[in-house]
């Protein structure tokens, strides 16, 4: 692992190492300018969809999105609230209130920064494809869903169960539903489509919401009965400026009251935080990968979660929750000049601007428009071509994974869906080991290089790994020898890439029986780690390892005999 002190900062001291010019500067100005208008009304709106008032997504875009833009290890990544965690936050929130949150979130930055300085941003890459389709085509229909509140004005509160139990509130509260705000979400979704075929220069949030707000109230001026619900009847004024340090076990928890901080409410939190963390994780390194595939830059995926780590430690302590690299803002900055991790840390120093003077206005925004925006989101979420297409192409083993995390992320939650479908996929891998691991007689010269063998000597070759879930049915094969026909035995383990304390049982075990039955074993073609795990047993003590065929065939042939080949250094170990 690369010292501690080389992970900190690293996008940012090779972006200075390398030349930083006033053009440079003036082209990450640029691109912080347009990121921050399509943060402002996102961060704004997921804070909502979490069930926080808005300003909790802006603390958290401006304190996250600076501290893992200088600390990180990624150039490009733009880092914020994202539409992944909602579905995670949510809960937290109905339960433990808002303290709760920024408690649990502070300790997915402890897991983060421990899993980067452990060096295991590798070995986040490995959760396969079909959990994270899965869980995140889910979360697309469980924010789309939750929307529907806004989108038509629903007088309901949503319970903190699942989303079955939601749904069955919005469908008993239809009869609440506002035309206004029907109108609205309509309009600004219309917006949001069709803007784009008109200009890219100007982020289309930007105006769709804008439109919104500026419509609104003209017509509320003109026809009094014309009152769709804001900011600022939901949640009340939007505050200017950024929030004291407090530490988040002295904000409210969901009683309303301080949160008392205790090792229990850590226990409870503990699940929800480490998923915070590995969702995070594999978020932000998904994000810096599509950034270097647009940049032809390279990130340093243990720095980037060490960023990701002290951002979301140190959010928290100014009102920010949960945070990680986003991949639509980190697009749209490289799309608009970004030329280093600076863009992103000046896009948070614009939107704080924007909170100190902008406040007011953001409470004038019309809730229906935040929804429309977010359904959006929801919508380029799901890549719904990408999942028919996995669902076509894909082993139906892949295709029960992605199943089973969308229904489990839908129905329950998210930690239950990822949990599951990592079980899930790890057996079903460990299956395919196990049916490609066997022990084969080999029968041909041909396959060992033209080496004859004497009639009364076999040749049997393992090929797959011996692991608990393969040994015993790859040395199954072993049983069967009948010793009648063979004095000699050649074991070629030159295809076993690697072995377990299992596989060493069941092997030793073959052997074993085979020594009894008076069978002599030449043992071949160990390789690195299969070798390093036997000598450890003590398994090769008497027992003869060849350095290939030819000197096993030396070996076990009769007196005087060299099997048809001249021996090439055969060796006894003990």
């Amino acid at each position: 692992m690369p010292p501690t002190r080389s992970l900190l900062f690293a996008a940012l001291r090779s972006t200075l190492s390398g030349g930083y010019t006033l053009t440079d500067l003036r082209a990450d100005v640029g691109a912080a300018a347009t990121t921050a208008f399509i943060a402002l009304p996102l961060s704004a709106g997921l804070a909502i969809a979490t069930g926080l008032p808005p300003q909790y997504g802006l603390y958290t875009a401006v304190v996250a999105g600076a501290v893992a833009a200088l600390a990180g290890g990624a150039r490009f990544s733009v880092t914020g609230p994202t539409a992944a965690f909602v579905v995670v936050l949510g809960p937290i929130v109905a339960v433990h209130g808002l303290g709760g949150l920024l408690l649990a979130t502070a300790m997915a930055g402890v897991a983060l920064l421990g899993m980067g300085l452990g060096g295991l941003g590798g070995l986040v890459r490995l959760v396969p494809t079909p959990v994270v389709t899965g869980f995140t085509a889910g979360v697309a229909v469980v924010i789309a869903t939750l929307q529907l509140r806004d989108v038509l004005g629903l007088d309901v509160v949503l319970p903190p169960e699942g989303l079955p139990e939601k749904v069955l509130a919005l469908a008993r509260a239809l009869p609440t539903a506002r035309w206004a705000d029907l109108a609205v979400a309509a309009g600004t979704l219309a917006v949001l489509i069709g803007w784009p075929r008109i200009s890219r220069r100007v982020p289309a949030p930007l105006v769709a919401l804008l439109s919104a707000a500026v419509v609104c109230a003209a017509l509320s001026a003109l026809y009094p009965g014309f009152d769709p619900i804001t900011i600022t009847d939901r949640y009340g004024p939007v505050p200017s400026g950024m929030p004291h340090l407090r530490w988040p076990w002295e904000l409210p928890g969901a009683d309303g009251q301080p949160l008392q901080a205790s090792l229990e409410l850590v226990r409870q939190l503990l699940p929800s935080a480490l998923t915070i963390a590995v969702l995070g994780a594999l978020e932000s390194l998904l994000c810096a990968v599509v950034a270097d595939g647009m940049t032809g830059d390279n990130h340093d995926p243990d720095a980037e979660l060490v960023g990701q780590g002290l951002a979301n430690l140190i959010a928290p302590a100014f009102g920010g929750f949960a945070a990680t690299g986003a991949l639509a803002r980190t697009a749209a900055s490289i799309r608009a000049g970004a030329r280093s991790p600076i863009a992103a840390a000046l896009h948070a120093g614009l939107l704080a601007l924007a909170l100190l003077t902008l406040a007011p206005q953001l409470g004038r925004l019309p809730m229906a428009a935040l929804a429309a925006m977010l359904l959006q989101v929801a919508w380029h979420m799901a890549d719904a071509h990408h999942v028919s297409r996995m669902l076509r192409e894909a082993p139906r083993s892949d295709v029960a994974v992605l199943l089973s995390c969308f229904l489990l992320t839908v129905v329950f939650d998210m930690v239950i869906a990822v949990g599951f479908g990592m079980g899930l996929a790890s057996l079903l891998f460990m299956r395919r080991m196990a049916q490609i691991s066997e022990v084969r007689l080999v029968t041909e010269a041909a396959e060992r290089g033209g080496v004859e063998l004497p009639p009364d000597v076999l040749h049997y070759r393992v090929a797959g790994p011996l692991f608990f879930g393969a040994s015993r049915r790859a040395m199954a094969a072993l049983e069967l020898l009948d010793p009648s026909r063979a004095r000699g035995l050649l074991l070629d383990l030159s295809d076993v890439p690697a072995v377990d304390a299992t596989g060493l049982a069941n092997l030793r075990s073959s052997l074993e029986r085979l020594d009894r039955l008076g069978v002599t074993v030449v043992l071949v073609g160990l390789r690195s780690q299969t070798l390093q795990a036997v000598e450890k047993t003590r398994m090769l003590e008497g027992r003869l390892v060849a350095a290939d065929e030819a000197g096993a065939v030396a070996l076990l042939a009769p007196a005087g005999s060299d099997g048809g080949k001249r021996p090439r250094g055969p060796r006894k170990r003990a």
